[in-house]
């Protein structure tokens, strides 16, 4: 199933797509927040090393399947199969965008 993302969640996606931590980085805002798993990642720096760790952690592949609005926030479902525990899941990535940057996401099952 396609479906049509704002520019900067494309972005997100697409260089998530090729495990690149700063070129995950330059999609956010300087001063994004990052949630996942449970932990909080603020700025670029922190956000590329979770990318870098998540990257040489597990293998993946993420499809985004469903799109909704509720308020400022984006959320994108997403069907993820690879190699870390409980593959294959449907996560619900939570986006704020401020211009065509991302300023916060938040990541949960």
């Amino acid at each position: 199933m396609s479906i049509e993302l704002p520019d900067a969640i494309e972005g997100y996606f697409s260089v998530d797509k090729k495990g690149n931590p700063q070129a995950i980085a330059e999609v956010f805002t300087q001063d994004a927040t990052v949630i996942d798993e449970g932990n909080s990642y603020a700025g670029r720096d922190a956000i590329r090393q979770w990318m870098a760790n998540a990257s040489t952690q597990y293998t993946y592949t993420v499809e985004p399947v469903d799109i909704a609005k509720d308020g400022q926030r984006t959320i994108v479902t997403s069907h993820l199969v690879g190699n870390f525990p409980g593959s294959p899941v449907d996560l619900r990535y939570f986006f704020v965008l401020r211009g065509d940057k991302i300023a916060e996401l938040e990541i949960v099952p």
